[in-house]
């Protein structure tokens, strides 16, 4: 998106605004507003005209130490790069990149640290709340039953617990 200058008043004019005067001489002049391309139509000096920017530079009223004027002024420029020092842009930000991925797996690790003996102590206080549901009435008699559990099932419920 390009923003261009207004000829007459300095103001910027945004894509699809203003009018474009272009002169047989090939000079193209670009207006905000039809307010602007009616001046320049009249022949009139912008530097006499009150409400413009170059008044008011003239005349001391716009403050022509503006720290966006410098910017405007910069970026017209064609950058000239090095291709060294891309190169190591570019790997210094995958590098960044990394180390970030890795802080934010150990800082998720360090906050679900505690999480599993906190969730077991609140899953004991929950079924010693609601006691008399998890045991039977005191009427029937319950059996024990060992069961015997091999080494790959352990394996695999440590795995579904985790």
């Amino acid at each position: 998106m390009r923003l261009e200058k207004c000829w007459f008043c300095s103001s910027t004019v945004y894509p699809g605004h203003g009018i474009q005067f272009v002169r047989n001489d090939a000079t193209i002049f670009r207006f905000c507003r039809s307010k602007c391309h009616k001046n320049f139509k009249m022949k009139r000096n912008p530097r006499k005209v009150k409400w413009t920017k170059a008044y008011r530079r003239l005349h001391g009223k716009d403050m022509t130490k503006d720290s966006t004027f410098e910017f405007e002024r910069k970026r017209n420029r064609p950058e000239r790069y090095d291709r060294n020092v891309i190169k190591e842009t570019l790997t210094a930000i995958k590098k960044i990149s990394k180390v970030r991925v890795e802080r934010e797996a150990a800082h998720h690790k360090e906050r679900m640290k505690g999480k599993k003996s906190k969730t077991v102590k609140e899953a004991r206080k929950e079924i010693e709340q609601s006691h008399p549901m998890f045991h039977a009435p005191e009427g029937i008699q319950t059996q024990k039953v060992k069961v015997t559990v091999s080494q790959s099932q352990k394996d695999q419920i440590r795995a579904m617990e985790e």
